[in-house]
């Protein structure tokens, strides 16, 4: 009896080794704002996905908890949903972004457990397209010789991701990012419009939505902040890199979980997900969705995050934030 046993509790043990545990039989995605954002966006390509190259047998559930965009469910996660197996939460660069402004409460980013990002658009840089300014080198140029001659807009208040983009141009060009003359705008459509209409001369957004209007000759993108050309018809554009200039912003998109999560699920979710993005029907669903790959899976997200903060944390500090 004790040999019969001792073998149960190996097998056990091999099983949780592995994450071989059954699949959520009630899973959910929590976006932790309205419907119709980037948190909805993120739940929906998984939920799609998962369900439709089989990971999961049944429909995964997507609800919503707005506040402090994402502030409010990562409290509750954490109080209240710190161990269940069924739910994974959308976030974003934006999370740690705030996360390191302290702007997620007592919590830090060692609270939850990350779990992966599976796609990722990236920052953008744009001036008018009857500007004279031809490349970044131009724009820092001259932006360095005469920065009050340059008002600067963005989709978010001062500390955001498109003000923290700027604030990385006005670093290159030896200017404080808290001399900016930053207009914080209301979304992407707002920076594009007063980009068109002359009331500020860089704009600052994301490669998705300023595409179509680079192609169009309304705005001229001078530079993606990505390590590498961005694929397809966008491969036209330069990054800042090649350019000379080392600046990245990915605006990546991914999931956590509650930290009481066990080893087990927690490694359920990981295999699942690192499996699903090399599916062609998630990959579909991801271009359809306007983002570009971006694939950090399990202890290569975490570090990804924590990196992020710390450099978020560093960049506001040199920012007078």
């Amino acid at each position: 009896m004790r040999f019969l046993s001792s073998l149960a509790a190996l097998a056990v043990t091999a099983l949780v080794a592995t994450g071989a545990v059954a699949a959520p039989d009630k899973p959910e995605c929590l976006a932790g704002a309205k419907p119709g954002g980037g948190f909805d966006l993120t739940c929906r390509l998984a939920a799609e996905t998962l369900l439709s190259t089989g990971a999961i047998s049944k429909p995964m559930a997507v609800n919503y908890m707005e506040g402090g965009v994402g502030a409010t469910a990562y409290n509750h996660v954490i109080g209240s949903r710190n161990n269940d197996a069924n739910l994974i939460v959308a976030a974003s660069s934006g999370s740690a972004l705030l996360i390191s402004q302290g702007k997620f409460g007592k919590y830090d980013e060692n609270a939850v457990r990350w779990l992966g990002a599976i796609g990722a658009d990236y920052g953008v840089l744009a001036v008018a397209a009857d500007s004279p300014i031809q490349d970044l080198k131009g724009l820092i140029d001259a932006y360095k010789a005469n920065p009050a001659d340059f008002p600067v807009g963005g989709g978010g208040a001062v500390g955001s991701q498109d003000w923290m983009k700027l604030a990385l141009i006005a670093q290159q060009a030896g200017v404080a990012p808290k001399e900016m003359r930053y207009a914080a705008l209301e979304g992407g459509g707002a920076v594009l419009t007063a980009l068109q209409g002359g009331h500020v001369k860089i704009a600052s957004g994301d490669a998705s939505e300023m595409w179509q209007h680079h192609l169009a000759g309304k705005i001229r993108i001078l530079a993606v902040l990505a390590d590498e050309r961005l694929p397809g018809d966008m491969s036209e554009l330069p990054t800042a890199k090649e350019q000379g200039f080392d600046i990245s912003w990915p605006i990546w998109r991914g999931f956590y979980v509650g930290p009481n999560v066990s080893d087990a699920d927690y490694n359920w979710w990981v295999d699942a997900f690192k499996k699903l993005v090399d599916t062609p029907e998630f990959q579909a669903a991801r271009q359809d969705r306007g983002l570009f790959p971006y694939n950090k899976i399990g202890a290569d997200y975490d570090a990804q995050v924590k990196a992020d903060v710390a450099r978020f944390k560093q960049l506001a500090k040199e920012a007078g934030l």
